[in-house]
């Protein structure tokens, strides 16, 4: 990048979440380590630009999926305009990316070869969606802007649909719905629901013996963990940093556990991951109200972590307000079907395809003693966990170089 950039960029505050994108940027990695092959490469694509090549022998792409380290312009969603700094911090150049089409948009028709293989009709319409957080959000019904969107997944996220784009996070930007000119206000929470699977790991060799006995999921078992604990877990408070972010929470955030005491078991620590994560969507969604001057009316939960009932009534408690699950469980794949369903005419708009595809499962209401609790430990103790351990996390970094 030339001075006038790396300046400007300075002046923004915005220079080391440019250094991360640099870093992280395929393109960047392949121009460096792989001079031979990126020289001689036709075409960038991502995984949904390279099956939509496979299957109609076009290179076009839909503009929901463009989440990524690309030269894409998330406020006008395109390409970036020639002067944008972006082709002067990447490697990839224009003639390499595909056309992009909006979600609900016809991409092309199955090729001759690719009907063969698969056994279907060649010419049938291949219609574009979106990413897959997108495509939950719109499997949800999560249309309207005061509508929240939790995401239970190895990424936690709470999203909402905006008609206008809105950084939620300064520097980091609204991603493209899974509707056409839509916007995503994406929180996450990098390791989320993994922490599930990290717990089950570490701890749980006694849940996954009875599971394998019993012939149910491990998971199954945990809610008994929950229900055996009350609300607050007995002082147990965790920050579930478990993997550094890029603006807030910063690339030396860490985990953390604070209130142990002799009375805590494995059954608090689950109920406290649990709650953590529960808070740091809390954080969310008041982030997200703040900027959008919004109160969210309502929130909808979805993903693997939302099939546990202990989960969702633990977000509704901290949340203080009720908490959706849909009855179908991967929303991301209905979402794709909505697309579908409005591309080939099925349904006249997405309003009306969200009416006839997507339906309430169990609603989750706070119970009112339990959120009192949950309001007092989220603003007197979760809020100031990160600010008053920032210090001494960016210290950890210094003396132990992780994370790098």
């Amino acid at each position: 990048m030339g001075p006038f950039w790396t300046l400007a960029l300075k002046a923004a505050g915005a220079s080391d979440l440019m250094a991360h994108f640099q870093r992280e940027a395929e393109a960047n990695w392949l121009a460096q380590h792989e001079k031979e092959l990126w020289a001689g490469t036709h075409r960038f694509l991502l995984l949904s630009g390279y099956l939509c090549h496979q299957l109609t022998g076009e290179y076009v792409d839909s503009v929901g999926s463009q989440v990524g380290y690309l030269p894409f312009d998330y406020k006008r969603l395109k390409w970036a305009a020639p002067h944008s700094f972006h082709w002067r911090a990447l490697a990839v150049r224009a003639e390499q990316l595909p056309r992009l089409v909006m979600p609900g948009t016809q991409m092309g028709t199955l090729s001759r070869a690719a009907a063969e293989q698969l056994g279907m009709v060649h010419g049938v319409p291949i219609i574009a969606a979106a990413a897959d957080k997108a495509c939950e959000v719109l499997g949800c019904g999560a249309l309207a802007p005061d509508v929240a969107q939790l995401s239970f997944g190895t990424t936690a996220t709470i999203n909402t649909t905006q008609p206008r784009y809105v950084e939620v996070q300064r520097g980091l930007p609204a991603y493209p719905a899974a509707v056409p000119g839509g916007y995503n206000t994406e929180v996450q929470i990098f390791r989320g629901f993994w922490m599930v699977s990290w717990f089950k790991r570490e701890f749980a060799h006694r849940e996954q013996q009875l599971a394998a006995e019993r012939g149910v999921t491990v998971e199954s078992l945990f809610d008994a963990l929950v229900e055996s604990v009350p609300p607050g877990s007995m002082g147990l408070t965790l920050q579930p940093y478990w993997s550094p972010g890029v603006r807030e929470p910063g690339p030396e955030a860490k985990g953390a556990v604070i209130g142990f005491g002799d009375v805590h078991t494995r059954a608090h620590m689950y109920r406290a991951i649990l709650e953590g994560l529960a808070y740091s969507l809390r954080g969310g969604r008041d982030r997200i109200e703040r900027r959008l001057r919004l109160r969210l009316q309502r929130v909808i939960a979805s993903g693997g972590g939302s099939q546990s009932n202990a989960a969702m009534q633990i977000t509704a408690d901290v949340f203080g307000q009720s908490v959706e699950r849909p009855d179908i469980a991967d929303t991301s794949a209905l979402g794709a079907a909505i697309n579908i369903a409005v591309g080939l005419g099925l349904h006249p708009d997405y309003p009306a395809a969200v009416a006839a595809m997507t339906r309430t499962g169990s609603v989750f209401h706070p119970d009112a003693a339990a959120t009192r609790i949950y309001d007092e430990l989220y603003r007197e103790v979760y809020n100031r966990l990160y600010p008053q351990l920032r210090p001494l996390y960016r210290k950890i970094r210094e003396i132990t170089k992780y994370p790098a």
